[in-house]
C-alpha cells in the first residue's frame, strides 16, 4: 500500500495465502475506496471477460428465433399466446422462403450459409438440419442426445478440427457442457468414479496455471500427489519465454505420473507449448507413460496462429475442453465442449479394471443402459453429470447448443478470417500501448496468444533499475505489496503471479477487457509505483 500507510508484513503474507480471484476482490475494494476519493476511474485488469462481442452469430440465432416461433405457431395456433413445435417436414423450404423475405443483412447470410454448409459440406439432409436448428432454439424438448445435439455436434467438431490443429483419425465424441469449468468439474468427478483415476494418485501440473487447476487436487476427495512441471525457461535478455525445459517434461516420463493437466495456451502467460515439447509429449504419452491421462483446457487456442492442442497430437490419451467464451465474447453463455477421440485409452482400461471395480460400475449405470458395461467413457461423464439417477434429463440446453453450433459456423464460414485478425489486432494495440507505457520492447514470440501478459517485476526492475534495488525490494517488501499500492494509489486492479504458481514478484495483465488507454495508465502507474519503491530505496541507502 502507500509508503505512508503500509500494511504491516504479516497482514501481506496472509493475503498472499489468498487466490488471486479471492484477493481481487479485496484490491476491488481498496481501489473502488480511492475512486472515491480522487479522479481517478477504476481499472480492472484482473478480469479474464473480453469486451468484444462477436454480434453476427448473435443475431442470428434471434433471427432464427422469430423463425422457430412461426413454425411452432404454424403447427399448432388454437390458443392465442400458445403454439405447437417446429416440424422437420418441409422446413427448409420455409426457412428459405422466411430468409428471402427479410432485408440483406450480414445474420441473412449466416443462416444461409449455415444450411448450406451443413448440405453441402456436411451432407446432412436439409430438414433433418433446420428441423434441429429450429426445434433446439424454441427450446421445447429435452436435449436428445444427451451429450449433444446430432448435427450441432458435426458442426461443433469441424469447428474444433480446424481451431485446435486437425482431428485424429476416427475423430472425437463431443460432450457440450455449461462452459469450461463446469466440463472441468465433470471430468475430474468421472475420472475418479471409473477408476482413470484414483484418489491419492500422482498427477502432474504444468505451471504457471489457473489457480482453480492447482487448488481442485487437492480437495478431500481427490488428494492427488502432485507434481509441478514449471515453464523455467529465460531467453538471453533473462526475460522468461513460458516454456519448459526438457528436463521438467521427462517428469511425465515417470509411470507414477497418472495424470497431466495442462492450460494450453498457459494462463497467465498465454504461452502455447512449443512444437519440440508437444513432440516429447507425444512419444512419452505412446511409449514410456501410455496410461497418461491428459486434460487439456485449450480456450486460448484460437489467438494464436498455428495452434495444435495435445487433443489433435496425442490424441488416444488426451481428454480436450474447449469453451467459447473468449474467443466470441460470450462468457455468459457458457458454452464448454469436452472432446474425447474415439480411438482412446479411457475405454479399455475401464474394460480392464479389477472385477471387483467393473461389477460396481455395472450397478452404477445398469438402469441407463442394457450393457452398461460398454457404456463409452464420455457417455459415462455425461450420466455423472446428473448423479447418474437424472441422466434422462442431462445435457446442454438446446438454446445454448445452437449458440455454439452459429459461433461454429461464423468461424467455418469466415474464410478470411476477419473475427481472428480483428482479435489479434486488438490485443497487439493494447500489447504496444503498455510495453511502450513500461518502456520496454513490444514482446515478439509467435507462440503467445497475449490474451494475457505475466509480467516479472524482479526482472522489469533489474534491467530498468539495478540488481542491488531488486534485491532490496525483495528483503523489504511482500509480493502482494506492489498490486495494493496500484488499487490503493490508482484505482487498478492486477492480479498477483504467484498465485498461479509463477514468480512471486510478477503481476498479470488482462490484454482482453480494457479499452486502449487504461493500458498506458497501467504501465504509467507501474512506473511510478517502482518509482517510489526506488526512491525509498535510496534514502535507506543514504542513512546507512
Amino acid at each position: 500500500m502507500s509508503v505512508d500507510n503500509e500494511v504491516d508484513r504479516g497482514t501481506e503474507k496472509k493475503y498472499e495465502r489468498l487466490s488471486p480471484f479471492e484477493l481481487k476482490d479485496e484490491l476491488i475494494d481498496l481501489a473502488d475506496e480511492n475512486m472515491h476519493k480522487t479522479a481517478h476511474a477504476m481499472i480492472n485488469a484482473g478480469r479474464g471477460n473480453p469486451n468484444w462481442t462477436s454480434v453476427v452469430p448473435r443475431s442470428a440465432f434471434y433471427l432464427l428465433g422469430r423463425f422457430a416461433v412461426t413454425e411452432a405457431v404454424r403447427d399448432w395456433d388454437e390458443f392465442p399466446g400458445l403454439g405447437g413445435m417446429p416440424q422437420s417436414a418441409g422446413i427448409a423450404a420455409r426457412f428459405e422462403q422466411f430468409l428471402a423475405a427479410e432485408p440483406a443483412s450480414d445474420e441473412v447470410e449466416l443462416l444461409r450459409g449455415a444450411v448450406e454448409y451443413g448440405v453441402g459440406t456436411l451432407k446432412f439432409d436439409a430438414d433433418a438440419w433446420v428441423g434441429e436448428l429450429a426445434d433446439a432454439i424454441h427450446g421445447d424438448h429435452y436435449p436428445v442426445p444427451d451429450r449433444m445435439l446430432t448435427h450441432i455436434e458435426q458442426v461443433v467438431h469441424a469447428y474444433l478440427d480446424q481451431a485446435m490443429g486437425g482431428a485424429p483419425a476416427g475423430g472425437w465424441d463431443l460432450f457440450a457442457t455449461e462452459g469450461g469449468t463446469a466440463a472441468m468439474c465433470y471430468l475430474f468427478d468421472s475420472c475418479v468414479v471409473n477408476g482413470i483415476l484414483a484418489p491419492g494418485d500422482r498427477i502432474a501440473i504444468m505451471t504457471p496455471i489457473f489457480t482453480p487447476y492447482l487448488e481442485i487436487p487437492h480437495l478431500e476427495r481427490y488428494q492427488f500427489d502432485v507434481v509441478e512441471v514449471q515453464a523455467s525457461k529465460n531467453a538471453p535478455d533473462g526475460m522468461h519465454t513460458w516454456q519448459y525445459p526438457a528436463s521438467e517434461i521427462e517428469k511425465l516420463a515417470d509411470p507414477s505420473v497418472k495424470a497431466l493437466f495442462l492450460v494450453n495456451p498457459s494462463n497467465p502467460p498465454s504461452v502455447m507449448l512449443d512444437s519440440a515439447t508437444l513432440e516429447r509429449i507425444k512419444q512419452i504419452a505412446a511409449k514410456e507413460n501410455p496410461n497418461l491421462t491428459i486434460i487439456t483446457d485449450d480456450v486460448y487456442g484460437t489467438f494464436v496462429e498455428g495452434f495444435q492442442s495435445l487433443m489433435s497430437i496425442a490424441a488416444a490419451n488426451t481428454i480436450g475442453v474447449y469453451s467459447f467464451s473468449k474467443y466470441f465474447g460470450c462468457t455468459g453463455w457458457r458454452l464448454g465442449v469436452i472432446a474425447v477421440a474415439k480411438d482412446n485409452i479411457f475405454d479399455p482400461r475401464i474394460a480392464n479394471l479389477p472385477t471387483a471395480q467393473r461389477d460396481a460400475l455395472t450397478k452404477r449405470y445398469s438402469t441407463i443402459a442394457l450393457q452398461p458395461e460398454k457404456l463409452k467413457f464420455i457417455d459415462r461423464m455425461v450420466a455423472d453429470s446428473r448423479d447418474v439417477a437424472l441422466n434422462h434429463t442431462a445435457g446442454l440446453s438446446t438454446p445454448q447448443q445452437v449458440q455454439m453450433a452459429l459461433f461454429s459456423l461464423a468461424d467455418l464460414l469466415d474464410k478470411d478470417a476477419r473475427h481472428k485478425q480483428n482479435c489479434e489486432a486488438i490485443i497487439a494495440r493494447r500489447l504496444q500501448t503498455l510495453a511502450e507505457s513500461l518502456q520496454v520492447p513490444v514482446p515478439q514470440d509467435p507462440n503467445a496468444a497475449n490474451y494475457y501478459v505475466e509480467l516479472d517485476l524482479m526482472v522489469w526492475v533489474k534491467q530498468h533499475w539495478s540488481a542491488e534495488f531488486a534485491q532490496w525490494l525483495q528483503t523489504e517488501h511482500e509480493p502482494v505489496d506492489p498490486v495494493f499500492r496500484l488499487a490503493e494509489q490508482g484505482s487498478i486492479v492486477l492480479l498477483n503471479g504467484g498465485g498461479f504458481d509463477g514468480p512471486q514478484w510478477s503481476v498479470r495483465v488482462s490484454m482482453a477487457n480494457l479499452r486502449q488507454d487504461s493500458y498506458a495508465q497501467i504501465g504509467q502507474w507501474l512506473r511510478q509505483i517502482m518509482d517510489e519503491y526506488h526512491s525509498e530505496f535510496q534514502n535507506r541507502t543514504k542513512t546507512r
